[in-house]
């Protein structure tokens, strides 16, 4: 009986989520992967700031039946050069979170997750790094780091924009892996580091490991 009551609300509540998702802030759009599953969405935003202005980035949002009573997970599928943002596409943001290493709270929905990720891109939290390497190329040669991020946008990120069906320059041809363990219960930290190669290559950067 409990299960079935948590069923109704999850339905009733993407119902609410969905046609909020009609009319989104400027610049972000989901929808439905499938119409006959609620659990799995694709979603866009659009970079507003330098360095990622003009960039399309593709997202993954997956839903638990718990929901809204734990957050989403939300991954990025288009690679993107940034502080709080590893080369999975999890991303470290509080409010992914439960409390009280979190900021989620049922009240929360999945416009307001987007517009607080559109965020992030612009104004990286240093405080609270997952890329290390790339926290510190922020905080000491902001230059070399913007030059970086503009080049990872051009490769990655340069495709229309599109509402339904995503254009097949972001399809993930080479998608995450969704075993990848979720950070809402992890430190926001990861022993995978980037180190710039040439920019001419096909791939502008490379892993590797640190000792932890």
């Amino acid at each position: 009986f409990f299960f079935a009551l948590l069923a109704m609300a999850f339905m009733a509540r993407m119902k609410k989520e969905l046609q909020l998702l009609e009319d989104p802030p400027h610049g972000i759009a989901a929808w439905l992967r499938n119409d006959s599953d609620l659990t799995i969405l694709d979603a866009q935003i659009e970079g507003i700031e330098e360095p990622y202005k003009n960039g399309t980035f593709r997202l993954e949002i997956n839903l638990s039946q718990k929901y809204p009573f734990e957050p989403p997970n939300v991954r990025f599928i288009t690679p993107i050069y940034h502080p709080n943002i590893d080369d999975a596409g999890r991303i470290c943001l509080d409010l992914l979170k439960m409390p009280p290493k979190g900021e989620w709270k049922p009240s929360l929905n999945l416009t307001t997750v987007l517009t607080s990720i559109q965020q992030l891109m612009g104004e990286p939290n240093c405080n609270d790094p997952l890329m290390h390497d790339i926290t510190e190329e922020y905080l000491s040669n902001r230059e070399q780091f913007m030059a970086r991020a503009k080049a990872s946008v051009q490769e990655h990120a340069r495709v229309a924009s599109t509402k339904r069906g995503i254009d097949d320059a972001v399809k993930p041809s080479t998608t995450i892996d969704s075993t990848q363990a979720p950070l809402d219960e992890q430190r926001c930290e990861t022993s995978n580091v980037y180190t710039a190669t040439s920019k001419s290559s096909s791939s502008m950067f490379k892993r590797r490991k640190v000792d932890t």
